[in-house]
C-alpha cells in the first residue's frame, strides 16, 4: 500500500472519499475500537452523498468518538494506493474541548493514548498519518 501526501486543494473535493481526524484530548491522542475488532483507528470514515469533506469529518468525528466540541483543523490531502486501486481523502487534526455520550454505532471503545497505539487495525497507514499529524503540529504550533 502506497500513501501519498499532496497540499490543501491540490486534490480535487470531489475525489475525496473519506475524512480521517487524529485528535488529542488533554494531551492524549484519541482512538477508536470498532466491535468487530481488537485493534485501534483513527477516527473518521466515508464521504455520503451530497456531503463535503468537511461535513464527512465533523459527523463521523461525532458519530466514533461522541465528541460534542473540537476544532477540526485540515492537514493535508492524501491518496492510498494497492496498485489497483487509489483512493483519496483529507487528513484532520482535531483539539477535542469536550467528548459527549459515544453514539451508538459501530464503534465499541474510545480509549486516550501516549503516543500511537502498538495494536492498529491499518498498520501500514495509520503511523504515516500521525507522523504527518505531528510533523504539522511542530510546524504550526512551535
Amino acid at each position: 500500500m502506497k500513501v501519498s501526501f499532496y497540499s490543501l486543494g491540490s486534490v480535487n473535493e470531489t475525489e475525496l472519499e473519506f475524512a480521517v481526524i487524529n485528535a488529542i484530548y488533554k494531551g492524549k491522542w484519541v482512538y477508536v475500537r470498532h466491535k468487530e475488532r481488537k485493534t485501534w483507528e483513527i477516527a473518521g470514515g466515508h464521504r455520503e452523498q451530497g456531503e463535503s469533506i468537511e461535513e464527512t469529518a465533523k459527523r463521523e468525528f461525532f458519530e466514533e468518538t461522541g465528541c460534542t466540541n473540537v476544532d477540526l483543523i485540515p492537514i493535508c490531502d492524501y491518496s492510498m494506493d494497492d496498485s489497483v486501486t487509489k483512493t483519496f481523502g483529507r487528513l484532520y487534526f482535531g483539539r477535542i474541548k469536550e467528548f459527549g455520550q459515544l453514539p451508538v454505532s459501530e464503534i465499541d471503545e474510545v480509549k486516550l493514548f501516549d503516543s500511537l497505539p502498538d495494536s492498529l487495525t491499518y498498520s501500514k497507514i495509520q503511523p504515516k498519518l500521525f507522523e504527518k499529524t505531528l510533523v504539522f503540529i511542530q510546524d504550526s504550533y512551535v
